[in-house]
Order: C-alpha cells, then structure tokens, then sequence
C-alpha cells in the first residue's frame, strides 16, 4: 500500500497509480543481500518496486528486484542504452542509487537525465580513478596543505621505465596499483631498492584500465571516514604488513581522541568536496600520523564502506543506514548524527595456514565453524561466551581455487565474520587477533576431518 505523501506525489505529476521505481544501478556480488534489504525495505515503507540497471544479467539479479535492465555502466554509450530500455516507464523512476564503484559517474550521469537527486556526475570519476583523484588533490593544494594534508608523490605507469625512473626519486619506497580496482586488487608494496620488474609484471593486466605509482605513506595509523549525506563516522583498519597491504579487520568505533577525530573529518569532507559528494553515501580512506595530526588519502569512494561496515553500525549504534540511504533518495528526512556506541564491533577476514587448493564444500557449513572458532577465542580471553555475538558469516569463495596463506589481495581469504564485542574491558583489536588465529585451528581439524573422510571411503 502506497504513503499518502507518495499518492500525492503520483497524483501531483500525473502519473498512473502505480507503485512508484527505486531505482538501483549496478553492485558488487559481495553486496546482494544488501541488495535484497534495500528491496524489501522499499517495498514495505515505501510501497515501491525495485528496478535494477546491470551488465548481462544473471538469475540471481532476477532474485533480488522486480525488474533488470541489461546495460553496462562502463560502456561510454551507458546512459543511452539505459534510457532506450527503460523507454516510457522511465517516469515511473521516483528515486535512485549507485551501489558501484563501476557506476559512480555513469550512473551519476544517468540518474541526472531522469531528474532524480543525485550526487555531482560530472566530479564523480575521482571516486572511480585513483590517479584522477591524486590529480584533483594536486590542483587544490594549496587549500588542502594548510590543513595537514600530506599529498604523496605519483605518476601514471606506462611501461617499465616509468617504475624504474619514479622509484629513483622514493627513499621510502612505494606503491604501485591498478587505477580502477578495488578489493586491494593489484596492490603492491614496493621496497627502497625492491624489484621493480617483478611489481610491475604484476600489475601489468591491469595497464588498460591504468596504473599508478605513489610514494609511500609512512603514517602507520588508517580510518575510513564513513557516512551518508551529513551523518558520518570513522572506523578504524587493520591491515597486514609487508609486500601486500590487505585489510584483514575492520573496526567500530575507532579509538582517536578529539583532535584525531577532528583531523580525519576534516580531511574526509575536503576529500567529499573534491569528489562531488553531498547527499549520497561515501567511505574516505585516510592515514593519521602518529603525532601532530597529519592526515594522508589513500582513496575516496561515494559508496557504502566494504567488508560490512555499515553492518558494523547498525550493531554499534543502533541505525540501519540502508533503510536510511532508501529514505533519503525518496527524499525523506535521515539521522544527522549516530546515537552513542552500546558495543564494540568488528569484520574479520579468515585466512588459510598455508598455499592450499580448497573446496569449501568439503568442510561444511560455515556457520558451526564460526561458533567454535568463537567458543575458543572467549576460552582464551576469559570471556562469557554471550559477550560475543556473531552478526553474520559467510564464506568468500566458491569453486575450489588456490589460496595464499600470505593473501594477495581480499579473494585470498576464505570467510569472513561480524562479530559485536560486549564486555569493555577487552580491546577488540585483541579479539580480532585471537579470532584469526583461533579460525586456523579449527580450520585444520576439518580439513584434517575432510581428509579422514576421503581415505575411509
């Protein structure tokens, strides 16, 4: 059953009364049940349908909305191809969102021809490219120096001697990456005096679609500055050291004092401002140095945070910000601010103990192995085992493939969990430690049961 403010905004414009279009363009696999919420919510507190705009449509997308419309945000014809399907029924569209790096700008773009509220279009490919968004930060340094901002050294990669010659003016080394990829894809650290030819074989698939080197940001600390149009909140990374800096945890709340917070949302709303952010959502990763309150970017992205972030503030503060990013592209009004932190929480990558070709099929549900894994980590950290609660867990790949035990990039782990932390004398950092180490023990006993299996049959 429709609102009565949506009956009169269809009675208002003339249209048939007909339940009004959310309309979704593009997302990450990872984000289908986010997806699905965000279906489901329009469709109770809004009376609407879901459409959604996606690259070569599959049966799941199908699942997940009432309508798909087979185009590829990437192609430079997107927004005409969109349109033409669409056709008449593109009036019934009342409101819109873009849930993928992929469509930041094409989707900007085609949500701006339908009239629907959007965040800027034209600035929004420095949301998408790395090297675009370094360019931009160039261009306002000077407003963004006075403000401690440090702006790394970089260059576009072309080819070999391109590495060679920017890794003769790095002392600290550096990094190299694709331009538009995510997921820690293609990343790689590279050491003063490191090998240069090696890193770049490896991000040389990624050349079409661009490469850049930059300097390497000492600042051992990094947040990402999280939100949804005013509201905003940072959480706090954890990533591993050495030659591939994956994240392995995501944290809520981040432990920063005042002015530390200060620091990073200051720089988080300059990065919004360069990439045309203001009603929309947006995850801002930043460094913070360890001393007077510098601040670094590493990359802007007009999304929802990954690795279950705003799952993560849902726990911690109480506020589904997805059912708040649907209110607000229907333009009803959304929380300014979170409620106060009741609990701790935290996204927990698991890994494997060593190189290892794995079919998750073979070890079963994924579910009971995370109940142990966190009847063991409370055992450990003298905890009740009711102060810890799994919020959700899943695993991350599919068909048997090799896994790295040092993971290159986020496919290289196997699962993940939310878990929300409930006695404060613990540090969540220490429960995450204790999580990923806890998960390989019982790992090996069910690979180790697997294998039992296999010689008794």
């Amino acid at each position: 059953m429709l609102s009565m403010n949506n009956s009169m905004h269809l009675r208002m414009t003339n249209m048939p009364l007909r339940a009004p279009v959310l309309l979704i363009v593009d997302y990450n696999l990872s984000r289908i049940g986010d997806v699905l919420h965000m279906r489901n919510y329009a469709r109770q507190q809004w009376g609407a349908e879901t459409w959604l705009v996606r690259d070569n449509p599959q049966d799941h997308d199908l699942q997940i909305s009432d309508r798909v419309i087979d185009a590829d945000p990437l192609d430079p014809d997107f927004v005409r191809h969109a349109l033409r399907q669409l056709g008449e029924d593109a009036g019934r569209i009342s409101a819109g969102m873009v849930f993928s790096d992929n469509a930041v700008a094409s989707g900007a773009a085609l949500l701006e021809q339908l009239g629907l509220p959007v965040d800027d279009a034209e600035l929004a490919l420095g949301a998408f490219d790395k090297l675009a968004y370094r360019i931009a930060e160039r261009r306002d340094r000077p407003l963004l120096d006075p403000l401690g901002v440090m702006l790394p050294d970089f260059q576009q990669i072309g080819c070999i001697n391109d590495v060679r010659n920017f890794a003769l003016r790095q002392e600290r080394g550096f990094v190299i990456k694709p331009a538009c990829e995510g997921n820690n894809r293609g990343v790689v650290m590279v050491a003063p005096g490191g090998d240069c030819e090696q890193a770049f074989a490896e991000v040389a698939p990624y050349l079409e679609g661009g490469v850049l080197a930059e300097a390497f940001i000492t600042f051992t600390r990094e947040y990402s500055y999280d939100g949804l149009g005013d509201l905003w909140f940072i959480t706090e990374k954890v990533s591993a050291t050495g030659r591939y800096p994956v994240e392995v945890a995501q944290i809520l709340p981040a432990r920063l004092s005042q002015p530390e917070c200060q620091a990073i949302r200051q720089t988080g709303e300059q990065v919004n401002r360069l990439v045309g952010q203001r009603i929309g959502p947006f995850h801002n990763e930043i460094k913070l140095s360890d001393a007077d309150y510098q601040t670094a970017v590493i990359e802007p992205n007009r999304r929802p945070g990954g690795m279950k972030i705003w799952t993560l503030a849902h726990a911690v503060h109480g506020v589904d910000l997805y059912a708040a990013w649907v209110d607000s592209v229907f333009c009803a009004s959304v929380p300014q601010e979170l409620p106060p932190a009741t609990c701790s929480a935290a996204t927990v990558m698991f890994g494997v103990p060593e190189d290892m070709t794995l079919d998750v099929i073979e070890l079963g549900e994924i579910r009971s192995m995370v109940d142990d894994t966190l009847t063991l980590a409370a055992q450990t950290l003298d905890l009740a085992k009711d102060d810890i609660v799994l919020l959700e867990c899943a695993w991350i790949i599919g068909q048997s493939r090799l896994i790295h035990a040092t993971p290159r990039d986020n496919s290289d782990f196997v699962a993940h969990a939310c878990v929300a932390l409930h006695d404060a004398r613990i540090d969540i950092r220490n429960l995450v430690t204790v999580l990923r180490e806890q998960w390989l023990t019982v790992l090996n006993r069910h690979l180790c049961a697997a294998q039992l299996f296999k010689v008794a049959s």
